[in-house]
């Protein structure tokens, strides 16, 4: 029942519907880019990030210091809330190269 409970939980947040739209549309993203991109804060992004990640809806990879998160729905039911947040047609921003921004691309 707890990961129902997480699962259901972490779709119950705007920030991170916004997220998961981001990564739908956008695909495997380094997190400067959906800081950028999104226009939030680390701290926040990393938050609502490490939920997801809980909630089996993301995977993380690291590469050197960056590090990229993915979409990587784990059950049905994962499957089936991204679905749903596809039908709620999310506005969602460009992708943001943050990287070269920052100058360390």
């Amino acid at each position: 029942m707890e990961g129902f409970i997480d699962t259901t939980a972490a779709v119950s947040n705007e920030t991170r519907i916004h997220i998961l739209a981001f990564l739908q549309k956008h695909g495997r993203s380094c997190v400067c880019e959906l800081e950028h991109s999104l226009v939030m804060g680390q701290a926040r992004l990393s938050t609502n990030l490490a939920i997801l990640k809980k909630a089996g809806f993301v995977s993380v990879e690291r590469e050197g210091k960056w590090a990229y998160y993915a979409l990587a729905p784990k059950t049905p039911l994962h499957t089936q809330l991204l679905e749903a947040i596809s039908a709620l047609h999310v506005k969602v921003p460009c992708k943001v190269d943050a990287c070269v921004i920052k100058g360390e691309g």
